[in-house]
């Protein structure tokens, strides 16, 4: 066995040149990231610069780790633990799984506390990390959670409105039940929230500009064109499209038979783009909203959110 196989076969992993019994917690962090993210592998007997010093006594330290695992891990992980030899040395592999029960706190020195990966690194999670983990350890979705909002106060003539371009029907009351936007009370879930003609969430908000160049360097002028929307997904979605079709050049040539359009973006590609910003975007981040920048060489659609694990879409 190769250690470049190990780690080959590993998408997140994390190595340590000794098991530290008395400092769990140096070990144990990672485990929690682990089985609060997508899965890792911890790997015993490897130093940082990635040369084999081994276990002395891997048996024992099997023992140890899940011992350790059952008494300050809340809820247990599901592992596997393996010995490998690796020029005649051995080492051991702690592969944690993705857990269904998040959070997964490591519980020691009279705390819980939950442990997330960031790039390469385990840290303590934050409270808007927790609300994620809590969400998904009771499979639910942000969208899908029961506001205070009730639904007699709000009206929704964009929903139905497009709702009638679609399918020719009015929408009725069992369609807003059915289609997760109120409870059986009557309560708005956040999905109804954000489809409200007069949203009451304060982040459904786009910003759109149109930059004087090729970036936001200040100049003579900064901005050609500014708007910011607040209110209903769809009103977001239609002034979005307007904006970008006021701040977008169309070029076109005649033919025999007709005229043929050559537009700088194409439209659908921006409808695509904007229906995943607005509808993809991490509502738990309150201090961020969607933008459309358009410069002179490029449109951009910002969406707050980031990498599952934390890393840079650079790297």
């Amino acid at each position: 066995m190769k250690l470049e196989q190990l780690i080959g076969e590993a998408t997140e992993y994390d190595k340590k040149a000794m098991l530290e019994i008395k400092k769990p917690k140096s070990w144990l962090k990672s485990v929690s990231a682990f089985a609060n993210g997508v899965g890792g592998v911890l790997i015993f007997g490897i130093a940082d610069n990635d040369s084999v010093v081994g276990v002395d006594d891997a048996k024992k330290a099997m023992e140890v780790i899940s011992e350790q695992i059952k008494t300050k891990m809340d809820p247990i992980p599901e592992v596997l633990l393996k010995a490998h030899e690796i020029d005649g040395k051995k080492i051991i592999t702690l592969e944690v799984y993705r857990g269904d029960e998040t959070p997964y706190y490591y519980v020691g020195e009279g705390n819980y506390t939950a442990f997330v990966r960031i790039g390469n690194e385990s840290v303590i999670a934050a409270a808007m990390d927790l609300k994620r983990l809590v969400l998904r350890g009771k499979n639910r979705t942000y969208d899908s959670l029961v506001t205070d909002y009730n639904f007699d106060d709000y009206s929704f003539s964009k929903l139905k409105a497009a709702y009638y371009k679609q399918t020719k029907k009015s929408m009725e009351i069992k369609d807003f039940e059915s289609f997760g936007i109120i409870d059986r009370n009557g309560m708005l879930t956040n999905a109804g929230a954000l489809f409200a003609d007069e949203s009451p969430v304060y982040c459904s908000r786009l910003f759109c500009t149109r930059w004087n160049g090729i970036d936001k360097a200040s100049g003579v002028i900064d901005a050609l064109d500014d708007e910011e929307y607040t209110g209903s997904l769809i009103l977001l979605l239609e002034e979005g499209m307007n904006f970008a079709r006021r701040n977008s050049k169309k070029m076109w040539k005649k033919e025999s038979d007709r005229r043929v359009e050559y537009p700088e973006y194409p439209e659908r590609s921006i409808f695509e783009g904007l229906v995943n910003g607005l509808v993809h975007r991490d509502y738990l981040d309150m201090g961020s909203e969607v933008h459309i920048d358009i410069f002179d060489d490029r449109l951009e659609i910002y969406s707050p959110g980031g990498m599952y694990d934390g890393t840079l879409i650079q790297d």
